[in-house]
């Protein structure tokens, strides 16, 4: 096991109506602050007016920003940026998925710096500090109401890229599962995979000595499939499920499964040129990526993607080797991500394979990708090969 530093700030305030705690909880920070959202789904189904009532009876001012689109856009955060140092906020409330808070988070580092807010995604400069930022969440996927982590997608590029630094970690984060009730079904299957996703990225480690990690991220992984299929069998309105789904989205990502680990993260950086390129949803995307990797990579390490098969989706005895019970649990979870609608290859996602050559080459703009296994361009065009069979 690895030495580590667990820390998460983010005060979680979960359950129903707790959306009403919303201007009590801001106004404990500042009395002007930036309500940032998308306009969309938050607008139409009159959460926006409820946190508006909150903050108004807490006596918090705010100017409203929305219009963010899913795979956040710059020039939406230079929008946001500009309009937080003409008005001096002291706080920023996202209220959405993890497009908006990402967006939110984005615009709080921009907010206090001189120079281009993109600096930190491109790796220019280090993110040291930011406005606070909260979050009422809408969407359970990218577990960004309670992480380190912002992605945002410079349109001129197009370029993906993220930012990861403390000084963004929401101060708190309101989740009432009943605000997931009114997703499309779509939404809900790309948030189940993103959060798996964040969970494959750090059970497959080279760490060997991390047995109690390995337990929390397959009873949770567990944990996500079966109440997603519930769900998905008639359950939009279940409740239990929905509030498994959208605390197992913020364990996934809070850093907690992290511990003792070196995460891999190659996946991810492999899906960013499908959504840059194709603005596919990032869940979508990474439905496409992660068994194609798994694929690429089962003789890293074939006992513990055995492993995974076999705790995770019930691979039994009747699989004698290794390979055979890995390639079935890659199998198991391509079925499973079909089986809620979502695509598991290019073809499904109509997704362009003549420009593999092009996203292999920027997806290791910084280099080679992972830690699982260290991918150059040509194994990262292998992945993309796979992915589009």
């Amino acid at each position: 096991m690895q030495n580590f530093e667990y820390h998460n700030r983010t005060k979680i305030i979960f359950g129903k109506n707790t959306e009403a705690q919303t201007g009590a909880e801001v106004a404990k920070y500042s009395k002007k602050i930036l309500l940032h959202h998308s306009g969309g789904s938050a607008l139409k189904s009159g959460l926006i007016d409820k946190v508006k009532s909150s903050l108004k009876q807490a006596g918090v001012e705010w100017v409203e920003l929305d219009g963010v689109k899913p795979n956040p856009r710059l020039s939406k955060v230079y929008e946001g940026v500009d309009i937080s140092r003409k008005e001096k906020f002291g706080f920023i409330l996202a209220v959405g998925g993890g497009s908006v808070i990402d967006s939110a988070k984005a615009i709080a580092i921009g907010a206090l710096y001189d120079g281009d807010v993109w600096d930190f995604y491109d790796h220019k400069k280090t993110a040291a500090e930011a406005l606070p930022v909260a979050t009422i969440l809408t969407i359970p996927a990218a577990g960004s109401e309670s992480s380190i982590s912002s992605v945002i997608t410079d349109e001129r590029g197009p370029w993906k890229q993220s930012v990861n630094e403390e000084c963004i970690r929401p101060v708190f984060s309101i989740l009432n599962p009943e605000l997931t009730y009114s997703l499309p079904p779509y939404q809900t299957a790309a948030g189940v995979c993103d959060m798996m996703a964040h969970i494959m990225e750090r059970y497959f480690t080279p760490e060997k000595h991390v047995e109690l990690t390995d337990e929390l991220c397959e009873g949770t992984l567990r944990a996500i499939i079966r109440n997603a299929r519930k769900i998905f069998s008639g359950g939009e309105r279940d409740y239990d499920a929905r509030a498994e789904i959208m605390w197992a989205g913020s364990i996934a990502h809070n850093n907690l499964l992290s511990t003792g680990r070196i995460g891999d993260w190659a996946s991810h950086a492999i899906e960013h040129e499908l959504s840059a390129l194709f603005d596919i949803a990032h869940g979508a995307g990474l439905s496409i990526i992660f068994p194609a990797w798994m694929k690429y990579n089962i003789d890293v390490d074939t006992p513990r993607m055995a492993r995974f098969a076999a705790k995770v989706f019930g691979v039994d005895g009747a699989f004698y080797d290794y390979k055979q019970a890995a390639l079935e649990g890659i199998f198991r979870i391509k079925n499973f991500w079909h089986s809620i609608g979502l695509p598991v290859s290019f073809a499904d996602a109509k997704l362009d394979p003549s420009r593999i050559p092009e996203m292999s080459k920027r997806a290791v703009k910084f280099g080679p990708l992972g830690q699982y296994r260290s991918l150059n361009e040509k194994d990262v065009e292998a992945i993309y090969r796979i992915a589009a069979e």
